[in-house]
């Protein structure tokens, strides 16, 4: 039976290969990038198990069919994913990490874990497929793969608390930081908006070209990072 560690392993050849948002074929084992983050891991998911996950449609053409944020974020919900924790997932190999797109039309995240603290994620434009960190940063999802057979490595991993991110909520985030962040953002030449202090859709597709111009994680969310690019001092 192949296991988790499989899953990371494979995913652990593609290290350093570029990130563009394309559509891979997820049949292909000589695929070598570009890739995008949902796309890696339906690709690497795909090649040791023969089944789809995290496609619009998972019973369609896997040379055509196209992996997205939004549905490993559905088949998380939906039970068609094994719902685990981040405990878990610090350390145990090829634990699924997911983050949900904040609106639609807009990409979440995904990767795989190392069972080392870290996972294996096409991190953004310019960062290519990288070993990224696991705690410190938001997932709202942590999966198992049913095909798959899990084995804990026996590490232990002190949790990190989330620092403070601005991030699409209802009602929107109202405050003068939002509004340090949109001005910042106009400063670049990266148009917010009305400068007016709320979290809106509009700001988050600004963060969103912002983040991909420089180098970070394009997720809609302003953190530590995206605020330090933005010469803004994080709370």
């Amino acid at each position: 039976m192949p296991t988790g560690r499989d899953l990371t392993k494979l995913a652990e050849t593609r290290l350093h290969e570029k990130y563009v948002n394309v559509l891979v074929p997820k049949n292909n084992p000589k695929w070598h990038g570009p890739w995008d983050c949902a796309e890696f891991a339906s690709w690497v998911v795909y090649q040791i198990t023969g089944k789809l996950y995290g496609c619009v449609n998972n019973s369609g053409d896997p040379a055509m069919v196209e992996a997205y944020s939004g549905s490993w974020v559905r088949d998380a919900k939906n039970g068609t994913l094994v719902r685990t924790d981040q405990a878990d997932a610090n350390v145990t190999a090829g634990v699924v990490l997911i983050r949900k797109p904040p609106m639609p039309g807009k990409m979440g995240h995904v990767g795989i874990s190392d069972g080392a603290g870290k996972l294996i994620e096409a991190a953004g434009v310019n960062l290519g497929v990288r070993r990224g960190a696991i705690e410190g940063r938001l997932w709202h999802f942590c999966t198992r793969i049913p095909e798959l057979e899990y084995r804990a490595s026996g590490a232990t991993f002190k949790g990190k608390p989330l620092p403070y991110l601005l991030q699409l909520e209802e009602p929107w985030v109202s405050s003068p930081l939002v509004r340090r962040v949109q001005r910042a953002l106009k400063a670049t030449g990266i148009n917010p908006g009305r400068i007016d202090g709320k979290y809106g859709p509009n700001t988050v597709t600004a963060v969103y070209a912002f983040q991909k111009s420089n180098r970070l994680v394009a997720d809609g969310i302003v953190g530590p990072l995206t605020a330090k690019k933005l010469g803004i001092e994080w709370t």
